[in-house]
């Protein structure tokens, strides 16, 4: 290590260190990353504070999935991947703020007239929801409902993002067979 750096050739062994509970090498492999996070995010987003909060969203996902690193791979595709996923969901959740900030006045006269309609369309979501099997109603919900990316959704329920996918590929099978049954009737 030169100048307190750490070279990114060693990040992959610093990883396994932290994996087998070494808090020296795992805070030595953070404040190696963020500068790479930092550079990352940057490229997509311009606000500084929202960069902040995407590096701190990042670090936090880090901490939560790092044994899902497995060392025979790079790391640094695995952080980018992490780091752009988190970046995405950060954009994607101003973007929504932003319109919804924007609308708010036009929608709050809308809602006066579309209460009724939005219940009923609630109660009727719910309702075909309520036919799947409870697992994968919760990946629905989570997935598409609470807007959960697939790792924080697999993390909240204990499964891999493959078995993730297959519950929600299930799911939708599903729905579309009651959709079909529910036009039939």
């Amino acid at each position: 290590m030169d100048n307190g750096r750490v070279p990114r050739e060693s990040w992959p062994a610093l990883m396994v260190s932290a994996q087998a509970g070494d808090r020296e090498a795992y805070t030595q492999l953070l404040q190696a990353i963020v500068p790479v996070i930092r550079a990352i995010v940057r490229k997509r987003v311009g606000d500084n504070a929202l960069v902040d909060d995407v590096i701190q969203d990042v670090l936090l996902s880090v901490h939560r999935v790092r044994h899902t690193y497995d060392p025979a791979f790079p790391f640094l595709p695995w952080l980018m991947a992490i780091t752009q996923a988190r970046t995405i969901d950060a954009l994607r959740r101003r973007g929504r703020y932003l319109v919804r900030e924007s609308e708010e006045e036009q929608a709050t006269e809308a809602a006066l007239f579309d209460g009724e309609e939005h219940q009923e369309k609630a109660d009727e979501l719910a309702l075909i929801l309520a036919q799947l099997p409870s697992r994968q109603r919760q990946i629905v919900e989570h997935i598409h409902l609470q807007e959960m990316s697939l790792a924080e959704a697999a993390l909240r329920h204990n499964l891999s993002i493959s078995a993730v996918k297959s519950l929600l590929h299930r799911a939708l099978t599903n729905l579309r067979r009651i959709g079909a049954n529910h036009g039939r009737s």
